[in-house]
C-alpha cells in the first residue's frame, strides 16, 4: 500500500461519496495515518453498522471508489477469518 496515494485520493473524494457517507449517519468518520499505516474510525448512529454498510455497498459511486481504494489496502493478519477489517476494542472514550 502506498500511504501517500491513499492520502492523495482521500483528500480528493469523488462527488457522491461524501453524500453517501453522510446518508449513513456517521457521527465520526476519520482516517489517521502514521508509521506507514492508516487507521479508520467510523462511529455511526442508528440501527447498527450492518444497515449502513449494506446501503453503502449498493451505491454505484461508492463501488467505484472501493475499486480504487481496495487494492491499496493490506488487511491486518489479526482480523477475523473472512473479514477485511480488523476490529478493535475501545480502550478509552470521553465526550
Amino acid at each position: 500500500m502506498t500511504v501517500s496515494r491513499v492520502l492523495d485520493d482521500t483528500g480528493n473524494v469523488r462527488t457522491g461519496i461524501l453524500s453517501m457517507i453522510r446518508a449513513c449517519k456517521p457521527c465520526n468518520h476519520s482516517i489517521y495515518h502514521g508509521d506507514g499505516l492508516l487507521f479508520a474510525c467510523v462511529e455511526r448512529v442508528g440501527d447498527g453498522l450492518e444497515g449502513g454498510t449494506a446501503e453503502t455497498a449498493a451505491d454505484p459511486k461508492t463501488r467505484e471508489w472501493w475499486d480504487i481504494m481496495m487494492p491499496l489496502q493490506e488487511p491486518l493478519d489479526t482480523r477475523a477469518e473472512g473479514e477485511w477489517w480488523a476490529t478493535m476494542e475501545e480502550a478509552f472514550h470521553t465526550d
